[in-house]
């Protein structure tokens, strides 16, 4: 999608200071970071929220998940960390393009807020 941040980020056309990444998958900071460790994962393919998961692109899905933990346990916080992922306005996605935050560095408490 032309108008998308996250695409613009995947595409190369806006920098980001990159963690991790392959040909379906990219990791980068998030610019505003709720954790110590703030880590943003995003397919490169659009999908607009978790609510348009379908078993054709849920491969990919999980792959964003494998990579997760790929960075936890590079990074050392593999014995810590939470995945989270936001869908609709209501749940407070701002940006409607798949994305998972991979927090770490400090304690968490559920329920979240």
């Amino acid at each position: 999608m032309s108008d998308c941040i996250f695409c613009k980020i995947a595409a190369g056309e806006i920098p980001s200071r990159k963690v991790y990444e392959d040909e379906t998958v990219l990791a980068f900071y998030d610019l505003d970071p709720q954790a110590p460790e703030h880590i943003l994962l995003i397919p490169k393919t659009h999908i607009a929220s978790a609510a348009e998961i379908t078993p054709q692109n849920s491969g990919l899905v999980a792959h964003i998940f494998e990579v997760a933990a790929e960075i936890a346990a590079q990074k050392g916080f593999a014995d810590g960390f939470r995945v989270v992922t936001n869908c609709g306005e209501s749940a407070g996605q701002s940006v409607k393009h798949l994305h998972f935050h991979l927090l770490a560095g400090r304690d968490f408490t559920w329920p979240p807020g």
